[in-house]
């Protein structure tokens, strides 16, 4: 991925105005919900990520738990006459809400470059997950930040892509229930496309909250909603988002939280996030940052522009099953060799000939397949016919990969499982 850059548009004292327009929204709609009182907090329930979280729960929008006295008096009615102006206003200039938001964000990519403002740049994906921007410091003014819990989601443009989201996290927006069904959503660049060698979890991508789910209860939004790689979800946003939410269950304070989809041109992959975070009440003594997260995998090549991808030849799970793929029906002949005749049925001549796929020889007993066998779920080496793993007992493995060399299964071991601590079967060795 090559350096990216966009600019920041210039902060203005109007921002002003337009937060202030952005929470009299949220105040209208609120009044307009029946006035219901706040029935107290309740602890909300820890999430497993972006994608992969298990709750769901409130979604309240510009939510305030000390409603000012004006909107305490004001009638249904009036509400109803207030929400509909703003409605037909709306109808009348639709832009207008999200401009307003959108400068009140404080963030403004252009692709053109023609805005002026301070040109950020990101330097290319170099191995690590995310990389700090601006000296880890978010670009949220003073006037930006907010003690009242609200959240605000872009609407899609016209290729149906995300844009910037921005939220003050609160726990009376935090989910207290299970995360509902979110597969009907189809963000831009989705593909359902599998890789079990080289990911774990199998899928390439997820579908990746902007905020989330853990922090504002936003299930199936698909203004919230954009096609991420794993490792951008779990590696990247997941620890940040974490931070947040413990940040803010523990002291019940707010976190100002922004998070902005980086879209070359007319690509309907990003090529990543800017999640910008700072604690409210006690001025980012608590939560501070500014990170960029890449949207890549590593081990796989995939197209911006439309989301398809490839596997990587050059990644270390591909330059082994090339390699064993390639092997030669002579070597693996050799490795056969001294076997009785009895032992090892006569092969056809058109198979003997024929070159073998990795199917092929995962199912062909263990000595005709390789000295060493790699347990493919945890990266365990094993010497062929040396404990009861290569056999075809109740201990067994259950798919092994073979190979002739120490060293090629050693690297097979290191592509599925770098974190293994012992490599070599305590039985074997």
């Amino acid at each position: 991925m090559k350096k990216l850059q966009w600019k920041f548009k210039e902060r203005k004292i109007k921002t002003a105005a337009a937060i202030l327009i952005l929470l009299l929204s949220g105040l209208l709609l609120g009044g307009c919900s029946g006035q219901e009182e706040s029935t107290g907090t309740q602890a909300p329930i820890s999430s497993g990520g972006s994608e992969d979280s298990e709750y769901n729960g409130n979604t309240g929008k510009a939510v305030s738990d000390n409603p000012s006295p004006q909107q305490e008096n004001m009638s249904e009615n009036h509400a109803e006459e207030n929400v509909s102006a703003q409605a037909k206003a709306f109808e009348e200039n639709p832009g207008a809400e999200g401009e307003a938001a959108q400068e009140a964000s404080g963030i403004n990519r252009e692709a053109s470059g023609e805005e002026e403002g301070d040109v950020v740049e990101i330097p290319a994906y170099s191995g690590q997950a995310y990389v700090e921007v601006n000296g880890n410091i978010p670009y949220f003014e003073d006037g930006e930040l907010s003690a009242e819990s609200y959240e605000y989601y872009s609407e899609l443009d016209l290729l149906g892509r995300c844009g910037v989201c921005v939220a003050s996290i609160g726990r009376d927006i935090m989910p207290t229930e299970k995360r509902g069904e979110i597969g009907g959503v189809r963000p831009s660049g989705w593909h359902t496309v599998k890789y079990p060698e080289i990911i774990d979890g199998n899928y390439l991508y997820n579908r990746c909250h902007l905020i989330g789910y853990q922090l504002a209860g936003e299930n199936a939004n698909t203004k919230n909603l954009i096609t991420g790689t794993r490792y951008m979800n779990t590696e990247g946003m997941l620890p940040f988002e974490n931070m947040v939410a413990d940040y803010v269950r523990e002291t019940g304070n707010h976190v100002m939280y922004r998070v902005t989809p980086v879209f070359e041109g007319d690509n309907l992959l990003s090529d990543g996030v800017l999640m910008e975070a700072k604690s409210v009440e006690d001025n980012g003594a608590g939560v501070l940052f500014n990170v960029f997260c890449y949207n890549v995998q590593p081990g796989i090549i995939i197209n911006y522009e439309n989301g398809e991808s490839m596997a990587d030849g050059s990644s270390p799970a591909e330059k082994i099953k090339q390699t064993v793929q390639e092997r030669k029906p002579e070597e693996e002949s050799a490795t056969a060799a001294g076997k009785t005749e009895t032992e090892q049925p006569a092969m056809p001549e058109s198979a003997a000939t024929a070159e073998p796929e990795m199917s092929e020889l995962e199912d062909m007993p263990a000595a005709e397949t390789g000295a060493y066998a790699v347990n493919d779920r945890n990266g365990k080496i094993h010497k062929t016919g040396q404990c009861p793993a290569t056999g075809d007992g109740e201990h067994a493995m259950k798919s092994p990969v073979y190979f002739g060399t120490y060293e090629e299964a050693e690297a097979y071991s290191f592509s599925i499982a770098p974190k293994q601590d012992k490599r070599k079967c305590g039985n074997c060795w």
